[in-house]
């Protein structure tokens, strides 16, 4: 997908510095990633820390928030070592600064210390931090820019499907290519999650058959709909999303993959201590899923219920591969599990 002719928050005047693609950012002093999707943001960063990394394990990494600010905090992280280590310092919020990130930011850029790497995450969602902007834009610091801009449309959301097994080296029919972006219309995250799964779950390429197989050839209602009004605790809605999809032909066996995916993923956030991007890198997941999970953690989970949720899970996907003749009812049953976080045939009155 082509850079944004305009990054969100830019001015109308044209671009000093290097424009480059979210999927194929590279360190500089200075590297703003501007534009609203959080997703490619997420992205560019971390293949910036992936080759900073490459070429030097000792790199140290810091986070700061730039509305949530220390005075003197930047010139202190990207200040050199005894040891003399490079150093990334990843800046969050800037779309929300306050006056002393600022000011200590337009100071740094005029010069950037030698060593050091600054990316700078703007989204565009108001015009605060827009003199920095424009400096960084202008040439000063050496920098270059990365935009991540919305992927609002049928054809962007294509591209961005195609773009996944495109860098994944894998190869995807355009009708089966289609059909998954249509199956996962509303949320960008679970197409992005929906085509790692494709990738890392099959080899070879991937035509219509295999994502049918997977994600059930249906469009409005989707395997994470049912898992998210489930986890939510709504079983009233839970159930009736499910009969939606199975009426829409949806295959079984993909809706417990939804459910097991996003229990699992729950269960290796919960009860881990630190920020998101902290518990993303020990997880080797990315933020917005250690976010959702944490979401999905606060509508009335325990450890017990999740465990109880997660037993559900694994049996419901024995059934529907053969385990059982009814795997209407096993799907039922799991739904009912999770949504009221109580073994089946309990009391649901209050549910």
């Amino acid at each position: 997908m082509a850079a944004a002719r305009r990054s969100s928050g830019s001015s109308k005047k044209p671009s000093a510095i290097p424009q480059l693609e979210w999927r194929d950012p590279r360190p500089a002093p200075i590297v703003l990633v501007s534009g609203p999707e959080e997703i490619c943001a997420e992205r560019a960063t971390g293949a910036i820390r992936t080759q900073l990394k490459a070429d030097d394990p000792s790199l140290e990494v810091t986070d700061l928030r730039a509305d949530d600010y220390a005075a003197g905090t930047l010139l202190a992280v990207t200040s050199p070592s005894l040891f003399g280590e490079p150093r990334l310092v990843r800046v969050a919020g800037v779309e929300k600064c306050s006056d002393a990130f600022l000011q200590e930011a337009l100071a740094y850029i005029e010069a950037p210390q030698d060593g050091a790497t600054v990316v700078l995450r703007h989204t565009g969602s108001s015009v605060r931090g827009k003199k920095l902007l424009e400096a960084i834009r202008s040439g000063t610091g050496g920098g270059v820019e990365v935009a991540c801009p919305a992927i609002k449309y049928d054809r962007d959301r294509e591209q961005f499907a195609a773009g996944e097994f495109r860098h994944a080296r894998r190869r995807i029919a355009p009708a089966a290519l289609h059909a998954l972006t249509q199956a996962f219309s509303g949320d960008l995250a679970e197409l992005a999650a929906a085509c790692q799964q494709l990738i890392q779950d099959t080899t070879g390429d991937i035509d219509e058959k295999i994502v049918d197989r997977y994600y059930g050839g249906r469009v409005e209602t989707t395997a994470f709909e049912v898992a998210d009004a489930a986890i939510a605790g709504d079983y009233g809605r839970a159930l009736l999303t499910l009969r939606h999809a199975l009426d829409s032909g949806a295959d079984p066996v993909p809706l417990v993959a939804a459910f097991g995916m996003k229990l699992r993923t729950m269960a290796r956030v919960g009860g881990r201590r630190g920020s998101s991007r902290q518990i993303a890198q020990e997880l080797k997941m990315t933020d917005w899923q250690v976010d959702r999970a944490k979401r999905d953690l606060q509508s009335g989970w325990s450890a017990s219920s999740l465990g109880l949720a997660i037993q559900a899970v694994a049996r419901a996907d024995a059934e529907v591969k053969g385990a059982s003749r009814d795997p209407v009812f096993a799907l039922e049953r799991m739904v009912t599990v999770v949504a009221t976080r109580a073994p089946f045939g309990a009391d649901r009155a209050t549910a």
